[in-house]
């Protein structure tokens, strides 16, 4: 089968064998793959948890059919549309645990499907499991514009959180995040960013942050944040390192959390498919809960899709189709 992978020449599509599924894993027929930043880093031979380096074929999440189950597989037969996340998604064939995967809605394309596994499991988790965002709370979504920060926007409108704030850094993706539900749109490279939050929230700060940038607006968020407030560290594309005031922090008390996928075990994983499931499903049925789609490539010009990706002018999802 064809696959996108990342060789000694750099990233390429090549042949391979199809892999097959054991245990609870399911074996899928790919039709649609949706970018990531992750993505993008190991195309370069960055590592993302264990994965990455010579060898790997690239890619978190997707949308096709099942073509065949693991022994243990459950829940899910052949045949079935669905979408999903795991590794070694840009490829004609992936294979996944049978807890990370989604039916597909009736009259949902497979382009639009691929778009939705990392950020529902994502943002769901860090907004409502981790943040426990309650309706009326106030929430920042820090790097609003990607595509998990505008599920994330999305998904606190519907939770009832009031005012939903969201950041971003340019001008024109800031304009339009109040079409996902940002009550109030901040650049956080703007000195005054933490007055414009703390304005809008009567002065106390926002129940909860969701950070996806982390570096140098760590202390900014602590100043933005309400005593007793919630910040959930979800990504760093600012930085790993910063300057950290834990006086701030300590005299706010503030709840510091960081979560990602990659030290979870596939128990947790599956749990967290199961509460997006038993959560918000129906506003993922009903179309309620999307992605716009920024650009779609054919598989064949995947490399250039990752041009598009790595220019940062995109809004939304950039999906590849097979």
């Amino acid at each position: 089968m064809k696959a996108y992978v990342f060789t000694e020449k750099g990233a390429e599509i090549v042949e391979i064998a199809a892999p097959k599924p054991t245990g609870t894993q399911v074996l899928i027929e790919v039709k649609a793959c949706g970018l990531n930043r992750a993505d993008l880093g190991m195309t370069k031979g960055q590592a993302h948890g264990a994965a990455g380096g010579i060898g790997t074929v690239l890619g978190m999440e997707w949308a096709g059919e099942i073509a065949e189950l693991g022994p243990d597989a459950k829940g899910f037969t052949v045949g079935e549309r669905v979408m999903g996340s795991g590794g070694a998604a840009f490829a004609e064939y992936t294979v996944t645990d049978h807890g990370r995967l989604f039916h597909i809605p009736p009259g949902m394309g497979f382009d639009t499907a691929c778009t939705l596994p990392v950020a529902l499991s994502t943002m769901h988790n860090a907004l409502v499991t981790v943040g426990g965002l309650q309706a009326g709370q106030s929430v920042l979504i820090q790097g609003a514009s990607s595509g998990v920060g505008l599920m994330a926007l999305q998904i606190a409108k519907l939770k009832g959180a009031k005012p939903v704030i969201g950041s971003s850094t340019h001008a024109a993706r800031r304009g339009r995040l109040g079409e996902f539900g940002a009550d109030l749109a901040v650049d956080s490279k703007d000195a005054g960013w933490v007055d414009e939050v703390l304005k809008a929230t009567g002065g106390n700060g926002v129940d909860l942050i969701i950070d996806q940038i982390s570096g140098p607006v760590a202390n900014q968020n602590l100043k933005a944040t309400k005593v007793l407030g919630r910040i959930v560290n979800v990504g760093r594309l600012g930085g790993t390192h910063a300057d950290f005031n834990f006086d701030l922090h300590a005299a706010r008390r503030i709840s510091y959390i960081g979560v990602t996928f990659r030290t979870r075990s596939m128990q947790e994983i599956r749990d967290i498919f199961s509460a997006v499931r038993a959560d918000i499903w129906p506003a993922v049925e009903s179309g309620k809960l999307k992605l716009p789609i920024d650009k779609v490539y054919p598989f064949a010009d995947i490399g250039t899709a990752f041009d598009h990706m790595e220019a940062n002018k995109h809004l939304g999802k950039i999906v590849v189709t097979l």
